[in-house]
């Protein structure tokens, strides 16, 4: 990743673009998939909708912690890269790779086991329970290499390959849609130009949606695994899996506070879907499948919040504090643009998008009710992911650590639990309570990173 010498918003341009569009389009393929996804798992009822998106929120828990994990490589990384130090860039990937073994082993472990008593925890309806324990169980067999997709594809994108990454993960969804295609539905006849076609079909319904996902996790964490041992500059092959505590204490310093708060965000999450699925089977498919249509509308964000982290990363590494200054001034301005037309786009097709995914006017009408809510703050809440991922490659997780966890706790959740269980403003109150976590954030990141707290240097220079 050379980004030396950038001094220009006209220069800086094309390097966030080179950055953040394989990313957009990797995290593109992954949501066009879970639409099609939802939508053939949707083809089989609202029940199995409901099993389905019930747990989803346990994925979001487990998989955010171990993202948590990779930033603290990320920071240390792209930093090490900065300052030319390639050998300590190289020993940190060794020691990503006894951090997947280590975190793969564990989180099967834990997944497997408690896979009968999460949906009970969840408040999945007691109908659908077992179907729901059983696709979650499946789901999380290969633990593993799900982690290893997560950690090394990160580790990557910190040496700025971010193409890679893209590549595997278009290669994953395609292979699950395929598989989609043969283990869901029963062996039937299809018609293409006048022709009649046999399609032999496994028949499995929900549990066909799992096994095709667990295979396709199972390559991706494969290839990804060989495209990190064959990279020219920041391959872990030859490196000690022993742990190198002072490798492993700096990346923890950026990975803890950021591995807490997506573990309380998350679990934030999983209690407030735990509430949104008591509301019965309308509002939980509703919310699950807004959920699925919302996730495309923040590729903008994420994509250019993995370019602001690893940019952030290498000129804080570099010492170079117009190169990090004129990242933010360039980025923040894409950003905001960017999710401005994308909240307007899902305003305007919220309803067209939910009838995709259902054929339940009920479940239309009330997804693309929130859906529309929520599109209004989408340029806030780009804002916020921005100004994060700037400051996790500066390996600043303490201060976002702490506004996730008050934003999540005693605004969406104690807001959702009024709206739930005291006020009856169901699945619209629960959303209008997110709405209020997405602007609380924005504005605590906002006023932090306009006192210049955020900056590295002028800490530097202070104590000079």
């Amino acid at each position: 990743m050379n980004t030396e010498n950038v001094a220009t918003s006209r220069k800086m341009f094309p390097i966030i673009l080179s950055l953040s569009l394989p990313t957009m389009l990797e995290q593109l393929l992954q949501t066009a998939v879970q639409y099609i996804d939802t939508a053939m798992v949707g083809s089989l009822g609202t029940s199995a909708t409901a099993a389905v998106g019930a747990t989803s929120t346990v994925s979001w828990l487990v998989g955010s912690t171990i993202s948590a994990i990779g930033i603290g490589f990320l920071a240390f990384i792209s930093q090490r890269l900065g300052a030319g130090e390639e050998e300590k860039a190289r020993k940190a990937a060794g020691q990503a790779a006894l951090a997947v073994i280590a975190a793969g082993v564990f989180f099967t472990l834990l997944t497997t086991l408690l896979s009968g008593q999460i949906p009970v925890w969840m408040s999945v309806d007691e109908n659908i329970r077992e179907m729901a324990s059983r696709y979650f169980l499946i789901l999380y067999s290969p633990m593993l290499f799900r982690t290893a997709s997560i950690i090394f594809g990160t580790v990557l994108r910190s040496a700025g390959d971010t193409k890679t990454p893209m590549l595997v993960g278009a290669g994953v969804n395609i292979l699950n849609i395929i598989l989609n295609f043969f283990l869901i539905y029963p062996t039937r006849s299809i018609h293409i130009f006048g022709s009649s076609i046999t399609v032999i079909g496994a028949d499995l319904g929900v549990d066909g949606a799992a096994i095709a996902s667990a295979v396709s996790y199972v390559f991706g964490g494969t290839a990804i695994t060989i495209a990190l041992w064959k990279h020219g500059r920041i391959s872990p092959k030859g490196q000690s899996l022993k742990p190198d505590l002072v490798i492993i204490k700096a990346c923890f310093r950026v990975a803890l506070p950021n591995m807490l708060q997506r573990f309380a965000t998350s679990l934030g999450y999983v209690v407030f879907a735990s509430m949104i699925n008591s509301l019965g089977e309308t509002a939980a498919a509703a919310h699950t499948i807004a959920n699925t249509v919302e996730s495309l509308f923040y590729i903008p964000g994420y994509g250019m919040q993995t370019a602001a982290a690893a940019l952030a990363g290498n000129a804080f590494g570099a010492g170079d504090e117009g190169r990090l200054k004129c990242l933010v001034k360039t980025i923040m301005p894409i950003e905001v643009v960017l999710m401005i037309v994308s909240g307007g786009l899902l305003f305007i097709f919220a309803p067209q998008l939910m009838g995709i995914f259902s054929k339940d006017s009920a479940v239309i009408e009330l997804g693309g009710t929130v859906l529309r809510m929520v599109a209004v703050s989408e340029p806030f809440y780009g804002a916020s992911i921005v100004i994060e991922g700037i400051m996790q490659g500066l390996g600043k997780t303490v201060y976002p650590f702490v506004c996730n966890v008050l934003g999540m706790w005693l605004v969406r959740i104690a807001g959702t639990f009024v709206f739930t269980r005291i006020i009856t403003g169901g699945l619209v109150g629960a959303w209008a309570c997110m709405i209020g976590h997405n602007i609380t954030l924005f504005i605590l990141f906002a006023v932090y990173f306009m006192t210049g707290k955020w900056n590295p240097f002028q800490k530097l220079k202070q104590k000079a």
